[in-house]
């Protein structure tokens, strides 16, 4: 008898010993980016969903472009659909759609590129010769003659130039115009930033246009070549990649940006971090251009007027209608490209404009962001009008148990007129925006559950000041989430403060893990939200659609076939 209860106290000391065997989580999802309207993309969701059925995923979020768009998609696109959902319904997995694409928006924008959100141009002054109106300055290339004159290696006119002669080289027998270009090419066993950069008086709130032919060999950096501004305080102007590939013939590149409420400009064109091969940089530009992807709706009005402001002239009767053709068209509807030539604005021949009168012109302008990212207004009214519908097509499609809203990485905002005559911190816009969209949501399905991603929201991430072009602070972003929404946490790299911010308000936490890394990683981020109540779920997330790592990923999370 004492020997079997010593047995049992010992087995019973052992086992407090052991660390308790955590729970599963609840929610154990697949990010899918497919496209239902390609039936050659269903067998291999057919492969992937099978596979993520054995190993434990309840759940998969549907990343479809098309969503945005079911009023215009085949007839096929529905049949296909319920193939996939008679496939999740098989495989007991619950489709979770993406909707309110604020942030990555040509969903939004396939209906009105006009929706764009966009940053102003103020009082620009114009001059009208033949009865069109140009900028005065419009014409004045701000870096001239930017690789004819040279001394050795080293170009003249420039604020500083990284290793002339050893990185940096001038060269006059591969150009594209004049008698010299700038070759970057690493000496051997040498790697480094290899730039130009210029200081350049500028005037306050314009749009400028800047160009660049680009010639590579075996170039390894290509990707990290750009050309961009920064306003005197160090914001990035412009961040739109230039598109250069490893081996290409001479190409124009582009880059077009707003000088804010900046004096002057802080440009440079080169490489960052520079590896082997050969780029060629010559006929260098940087110009006034105004009107490249106009925005014409309520909140970004079109002002011309006098030289001093004082006469306000009338659109169709003093000048003609302007609109850019070209706004979210190139190459589909909802999709922008960084520089077009733009519209002019002309005049009729009855006017009270006249040529050789001088006018300030006011008027917004979208901007790309990287790949030509463009996030849509988050106030406009017809957003949610064009929301409302896409919901309620989405609800009528799968009548999903969960809504996962979009809202990602949203890097210009609260610049329309209505935003500042508001006087609100960008933080309070978007808080406001996820209202609108909750209850967008719970009018159609008031027994929706509701999950978003965190980025936007969490101080640790991007909810902070001047985040890219962001008019303000985003701070109190937050508030807007109500507390039964599910957060999709992507902030690995700072769990010990973004993962007690949501739980200490009440989210429960999806992990987005993996993003194409190592699998075994969601562990660690696991651990790091251990005792902190909600982080209940884990989602296989990612951005390569790559799912070779589904099932490691399965194991690491929650034990794979265990979890069932």
């Amino acid at each position: 008898m004492h020997a079997r209860l010593s047995c049992l106290l010992s087995v019973l000391f052992l086992s407090l010993l052991q660390p308790a065997q955590a729970e599963p989580p609840t929610r154990r999802w697949l990010y899918l980016q497919q496209n239902l309207q390609v039936a050659e993309n269903l067998p291999k969701i057919e492969d992937i969903l099978r596979r993520a059925a054995k190993v434990g995923y309840n759940g998969v979020v549907l990343a479809d472009y098309k969503l945005n768009v079911l009023d215009r998609v085949p007839k096929h696109y529905f049949q296909n659909a319920e193939r996939f959902k008679s496939l999740c319904e098989e495989l007991k997995l619950e489709i979770i759609p993406t909707v309110t694409p604020f942030g990555y928006s040509s969903g939004i924008l396939a209906h009105d590129p006009n929706l764009a959100e966009a940053l102003p141009v103020k009082n620009a002054p114009f001059l009208v010769r033949d009865d069109v109106a140009l900028p005065i300055d419009g014409n004045k290339n701000l870096v001239p003659g930017s690789f004819e004159e040279f001394q050795g290696d080293q170009f003249a006119g420039w604020r500083f130039q990284d290793e002339p002669g050893a990185g940096t080289y001038v060269d006059t027998k591969v150009t594209h115009g004049g008698k010299a270009a700038l070759r970057i090419e690493n000496a051997p066993g040498t790697s480094g930033n290899r730039r130009i950069h210029k200081r350049i008086p500028s005037r306050r709130w314009t749009q400028f246009h800047a160009s660049v032919w680009i010639k590579t060999e075996g170039f390894e950096s290509a990707g990290e070549t750009k050309m961009f501004a920064m306003n005197p305080e160090g914001r990035v102007l412009s961040h739109s990649n230039l598109g250069v590939q490893r081996t290409q013939d001479w190409t124009q590149h582009h880059a077009v940006f707003n000088s804010l409420d900046g004096d002057y400009l802080q440009f440079y064109a080169g490489t960052w971090g520079c590896q082997g091969g050969k780029l060629w940089m010559d006929d260098l530009q940087l110009v006034e251009e105004p009107f490249v992807n106009l925005v014409r709706r309520p909140g970004c009005p079109l002002v011309v007027q006098n030289a001093d402001g004082t006469q306000t002239y009338e659109e169709g009767h003093d000048y003609v209608p302007l609109a850019d053709p070209q706004l979210g068209t190139v190459p589909y509807a909802g999709e922008f490209n960084i520089y077009h030539i733009p519209p002019q604005l002309k005049f009729p021949k009855v006017s009270r404009i006249q040529n050789g009168q001088k006018l300030q012109v006011s008027y917004y302008h979208a901007v790309t962001i990287y790949d030509n990212q463009v996030p849509c207004s988050l106030t406009e009214p017809k957003v949610f009008e064009v929301v409302d519908h896409q919901i309620r097509r989405v609800e009528k499609l799968f009548a999903p148990k969960t809504f996962f809203l979009s809202h990602d990485e949203i890097r210009v905002a609260n610049w329309s007129q209505p935003d500042q005559q508001a006087g609100k911190k960008a933080g309070e816009v978007l808080a406001e925006n996820v209202r609108r969209c909750v209850k967008i949501i719970r009018e159609i399905n008031p027994e929706a559950q509701l999950c978003i991603w965190s980025d936007m929201f969490d101080p640790h991430h991007n909810a902070v000041n001047n985040f890219y072009l962001v008019n303000g602070d985003l701070v109190g972003s937050w508030e807007g989430l109500p507390k039964d929404m599910a957060v999709t946490n992507w902030n690995s790299g700072k769990p010990d403060k973004s993962l007690p911010f949501f739980a200490n308000r009440g989210h429960s936490q999806v992990l987005a893990g993996y993003y194409d890394g190592a699998p075994e990683d969601i562990r660690k981020w696991q651990a790091a939200g251990k005792g902190l109540k909600g982080i209940n779920g884990a989602m296989y997330t990612t951005w390569k659609s790559n799912f070779t790592d589904l099932e490691k990923f399965a194991e690491a999370a929650w034990g794979g076939t265990g979890a069932k």
